[in-house]
C-alpha cells in the first residue's frame, strides 16, 4: 500500500463529513443538530490535512520504497524491510468514508426501538410521581409529544388526559409479540450511541408498515390507575394519518402545523 493512501483516506473522510453535514442533512441520522458546526469544521480540517499530505508526497524526489534510508533498512542478515507500507486491512478504513458519500447508513428506527429494554423504553420522565401539571389547552385534539403524554398518564394526579382527544406523531414499531403496535420516537441526548426510545401503544387501528411516520389521534386507553406508574401508556386510535418523516426525526417534537 503506497504512500498516497493516507492522503486519499483523509480527503475522502473530509468529503464524506462535509457531504453529510454541509450539503445534506444526513448528519441528523447520527448526531444532534447542534453538532453541525463541529462536523463541518472537522470535514474542512480533514480536507486540508489530506491536501497537505498529497502535496508533500508530490514534492518528494523519490518514493520511499525506491529510496534507501527513507522507506526501509537492512537487518543484520542483509534483508531489507520496507516501512513505507501499511497492512492491507487498512483499506477497510475507506469503507466508512465511502458510505457517507455513496450510501449512508439508515437512521435508527423500529429495529432499534423494538430491542430496547422495557426499563428504559417509554419511561422518559424524570419528575416525581404525582407532581402537578398545568391544564391542557382547550383545543381538540390536543397536540402532544409522546414524552408529555407519558408524563401525563403516569404522573399527572389531576388526570387531565382522561377523555381528552390528543394527537401525536411518530413512527410505527410493530409489537414483536403480536397483537398491536407502538407509536415511537427515538431521542438523542448527543448522538446515536445514547439514543433512547419513547413509545405509546396503539389500540383500535391496524398497524401500518414498520418505520412509517404517522400522526395518531385518539384518547387514553384505560389500563391501571391514571396518574401513577401502573397506568398504561396507550391510546385508543380514532384516526391514523401517514405523514412525511421530519428532517430532524431524533427529537420528540410537537406535530408540525401541516399535520394537525
Amino acid at each position: 500500500m503506497r504512500r498516497p493512501f493516507p492522503a486519499i483516506l483523509l480527503l475522502l473522510s473530509g468529503l464524506g463529513l462535509l457531504h453529510a453535514s454541509l450539503l445534506t442533512d444526513l448528519y441528523l441520522r447520527y448526531v444532534k443538530e447542534g453538532m453541525r458546526p463541529a462536523l463541518i469544521a472537522s470535514g474542512a480540517l480533514l480536507l486540508l490535512l489530506g491536501a497537505a499530505e498529497a502535496l508533500s508526497y508530490r514534492r518528494r524526489p523519490g518514493r520511499p520504497e525506491e529510496s534507501t534510508g527513507q522507506g526501509g533498512h537492512e537487518d543484520h542478515d542483509g534483508h531489507g524491510h520496507d516501512h513505507s507500507t501499511v497492512p492491507r486491512v487498512a483499506w477497510l478504513l475507506l469503507l466508512p468514508a465511502l458510505s457517507l458519500l455513496l450510501h449512508a447508513p439508515p437512521a435508527l428506527g423500529s429495529y432499534t426501538a423494538s430491542r430496547e429494554t422495557p426499563e428504559t423504553s417509554g419511561d422518559s420522565g424524570t419528575a416525581a410521581e404525582g407532581m402537578d401539571f398545568g391544564p391542557l389547552p382547550a383545543a381538540s385534539p390536543v397536540p402532544m409529544t409522546l414524552t408529555e403524554f407519558t408524563l401525563r398518564v403516569r404522573q399527572d394526579r389531576g388526570q387531565a388526559v382522561r377523555g381528552r382527544s390528543v394527537r401525536m406523531t411518530g413512527f410505527v414499531t410493530p409489537d414483536e409479540g403480536g397483537g398491536g403496535w407502538h407509536l415511537t420516537r427515538i431521542v438523542f441526548t448527543c448522538c446515536a450511541a445514547d439514543a433512547r426510545s419513547v413509545k405509546v401503544r396503539i389500540h383500535g387501528a391496524p398497524a401500518p408498515p414498520a418505520n412509517t411516520w404517522v400522526s395518531v389521534t385518539g384518547t387514553w386507553h384505560p389500563g391501571g390507575i391514571l396518574g401513577t406508574r401502573s397506568a398504561a401508556v396507550a391510546l385508543d386510535a380514532r384516526t391514523v394519518e401517514e405523514v412525511p418523516r421530519p428532517a430532524n426525526a431524533h427529537t420528540d417534537a410537537l406535530p408540525p402545523p401541516s399535520t394537525r
